[in-house]
């Protein structure tokens, strides 16, 4: 029986940089389709919901 190996340990969440991330996803929104927009704003909220709530609960 072979044991895997462990990889290294897995990287912390940086929190900001997701925020940074979900925000930029809005680049160049206004040249989309308006019909994008919502799907487009849902993400966002949802990323941004995910690193609030994983920050105000001390997540990684």
């Amino acid at each position: 029986m072979t044991v895997p190996t462990p990889g290294p340990p897995p990287r912390p969440v940086d929190h900001l940089e997701v925020v940074d991330q979900a925000v930029a996803a809005l680049d160049g929104l206004a040249g989309r389709p308006l019909g994008e927009h919502v799907e487009a704003y849902e993400r966002v909220h949802a990323a941004l919901s995910e690193a609030l709530s994983a920050g105000s609960s001390g997540g990684a």
